[in-house]
């Protein structure tokens, strides 16, 4: 994709995200234009205890991102995920006059080992490996959820679940993942950040742990944002949870 196209920049991003009973981690490396970050949170569930940075210095190596190794290398944590195979979703949706790009993978497996001052886990569990690239319209405001976790019967269940963005009524981003497998549900509807609502009536009810959040403002770019780590209850368009583990995300951005 070029730099510039329709009188918009291009936007590209990777987010991977760890979600487990007894620890959360997200990393993520992320551009508009010519302007690029790198940030990364850490939620020690059994302390509740949060850590978290962002890099705003072009070539930081604080969050690197190769094929399936993530790693972090910063004063407070360090960490290295190894990521699995798991189905995608791919989606490109129409944004303005401009487009977006997504693909999604939820449920996928992930070995990880993480370090801070206090303690140190080597874990195997599950995420989420979000690739996302567009020319989006200069003002976009989404909400997303993204997580995994067990249902009632005992299939493994993930999801990714969004408004706002590549969200049209078919062949959109949106995905449940049932031992492995996606559907796309039909459209849903986010209650602020407490529950994500299908038009059945069945409700994904969220439980807030750890918040990540940012604003900035760089004149020609300004974004909003705030990532909650947290529990999950209630239904995925009528699959009951056993439990459930992941995000919730608010981003309003002007670029």
């Amino acid at each position: 994709m070029p730099l510039r196209s329709g009188g918009q920049f291009r936007k590209r991003w990777r987010y991977v995200g760890f979600y487990g009973p007894e620890v959360m981690l997200c990393a993520a490396r992320a551009q508009v234009g010519p302007l690029g970050q790198c940030f990364w949170a850490l939620w020690d569930r059994d302390a509740d205890r949060s850590y978290a940075n962002t890099r705003l210095r072009p070539g930081s190596t604080e969050v690197r991102m190769e094929g399936s190794t993530v790693e972090i290398e910063a004063r407070d944590v360090r960490a290295r995920l190894s990521l699995g195979e798991s189905a995608p979703v791919e989606a490109i949706c129409p944004s303005g006059s401009g487009w977006g790009w997504t693909r999604k993978r939820a449920g996928i497996p992930i070995g990880a080992t993480i370090e801070t001052p206090r303690r140190r886990w080597q874990v195997d569990g599950h995420g989420v490996d979000d690739e996302s690239a567009g020319h989006h319209q200069r003002e976009t405001s989404w909400r997303w959820s993204a997580g995994v976790g067990t249902a009632n019967y005992g299939r493994s269940v993930a999801w990714n679940l969004v408004e706002g963005i590549n969200d049209p009524p078919a062949n959109s981003e949106r995905a449940i993942w049932i031992d492995g497998e996606p559907l796309e549900p039909a459209p849903v509807s986010f209650r602020g950040l407490e529950a994500v609502e299908f038009p059945g009536g069945a409700q994904l009810g969220f439980t807030p742990g750890s918040e990540r959040a940012r604003k900035d403002n760089f004149l020609l770019f300004r974004s909003s944002y705030r990532h909650l780590f947290g529990d999950f209850r209630g239904s995925l368009d009528g699959i009951e949870l056993a439990e459930g583990f992941g995000v919730m995300e608010q981003h309003d951005a002007v670029w």
